[in-house]
């Protein structure tokens, strides 16, 4: 009986053992596989280092391509036509279109009668106001709107 009890436990501490070297492995691992992922997240932040040599040949190329840019929006503005003047700088450039549009409509023959009669007597008009509405409220659009 000793005999069997002293070899059942020998087995016991084998395979605890086993287990435990298991477990042991597991977890270097484990381990090991999150330090790879944090090294090769690392390599991806890292990138060259920036001396001054780097940057102004960065700088060069990056300002050779940002002329290059506004060079094709120039030629694009032009093909287009975008770059045709404002009225104002039309107005300064050319003293007669000032004079233009009166001599277009007397060409035409369009002159435009005015009668004044018509707006000398402004006090005969009904003209609504919106203060004299006892039902009017500012800030209630919809009375408005169902008037």
């Amino acid at each position: 009986m000793v005999m069997i009890f002293t070899l059942v436990t020998a087995v016991q501490e084998k395979l605890n053992e086993i287990v435990d070297q298991i477990k042991t492995r597991r977890e270097e691992e484990k381990k090991q596989k999150e330090k790879e992922a944090e090294e090769a997240e690392k390599q991806l932040f890292h990138g060259t280092p920036v001396t001054i040599e780097n940057f102004l040949s960065w700088k060069a190329k990056f300002d050779a391509e940002l002329l290059e840019i506004k060079k094709k929006r120039m030629k694009e503005e032009e093909q287009a036509g975008k770059n045709k003047l404002s009225g104002r700088q039309l107005f300064e450039t050319d003293h007669n279109l000032d004079t233009s549009d009166i001599q277009f409509l007397e060409d035409a023959g369009n002159n435009v009668e005015v009668d004044e009669s018509l707006f000398q007597e402004m006090d005969d008009l009904e003209l609504e106001d919106d203060e004299d509405d006892p039902d009017y409220n500012p800030a209630d659009r919809e009375s408005d709107l169902t008037d």
